[in-house]
């Protein structure tokens, strides 16, 4: 692999949910090549973190407000610095990286956006799921539920809901009763499968699968109050695998494509 030198710049890179080993193999460069490392220290697996470069700067940013880690890579890259600014998961979703990238290009500061694997798709694998199964769904919505932070008004969970697909909320584990409530309100069966994985990929992972009228009882039984995704809807139920009723026209033998002609397709 090519050791390319780092443009004096903003990095804002995507570590992925938490094991070291699912960071992208540019995210790994530019983490093992920075001048400044500056990353969620509650967040963003340390055992990664140790793979900076010997010499380089290396920070927490939960103890710093928005103002002060704008200032700190503002100074390192007029300096002739390259930075990397390390988020969890992948900075897209729920990174707060807009206001960040507003002041950067205020000050004239050159970044790049690097993304890392969500903890939505981590989630995902733990629990063995597709998320978008034919004739059953093909749609997932990524939100989450209000709290502090307001949700537009034609965004609230339960018009999400009425689209009966799959829904992965961020966020929202401490507001599961609420969740509950609103896939109810929207039509949504009891029964209806839920998994919750807290800290995916990390090793004390935890998996709990459950209904969404059992969700707030099994959430509280089970002590998970943060850092957990919600995936919720019929693509995970645990026994679709047992069925083989959902298959895809892609690998379907009679089905062509631009690869491959399908058997019978010229009869």
């Amino acid at each position: 692999m090519t050791n390319k030198l780092l443009e004096p710049k903003v990095y804002i890179v995507g570590a992925g949910p938490g094991d070291p080993e699912l960071i992208t193999v540019k995210g790994s460069r530019i983490l093992r090549s920075a001048d400044l490392v500056l990353y969620a220290d509650s967040l963003v697996s340390e055992e990664l973190i140790r793979s900076a470069k010997p010499g380089a700067q290396v920070l927490q940013s939960s103890g710093m407000d928005l103002e002060q880690q704008v200032e700190l890579m503002t100074l390192a890259v007029q300096s002739g610095k390259s930075v990397a600014r390390v988020h969890t998961g992948d900075p897209a979703m729920y990174g707060a990286i807009l206001e960040q990238m507003s002041l950067l290009k205020l000050r004239g500061v050159a970044y790049e956006i690097v993304p890392g694997v969500s903890s939505v798709f981590a989630s995902a694998a733990a629990v063995g799921a597709e998320l978008t199964v034919p004739e059953l769904t093909q749609t997932v919505i990524l939100t989450r539920a209000e709290g502090r932070t307001p949700v537009p008004e034609r965004e609230q969970l339960r018009k999400l809901a009425e689209h009966h697909c799959t829904v992965a909320l961020f966020l929202s584990a401490s507001l599961a009763g609420h969740v509950s409530s609103e896939f109810l309100a929207a039509g949504w069966s009891p029964e209806t499968p839920v998994a919750v994985v807290k800290r995916a990929t990390w090793p004390d992972q935890q998996i709990l699968r459950t209904t969404v009228e059992k969700l707030e009882a099994d959430l509280q039984g089970a002590g998970i109050t943060m850092h957990a995704m919600i995936l919720a809807g019929w693509a995970l139920d645990p026994g679709l695998t047992d069925r083989d009723q959902h298959r895809s026209k892609l690998y379907d033998k009679t089905f062509t494509h631009g690869c491959r002609e399908g058997i019978g397709s010229g009869e």
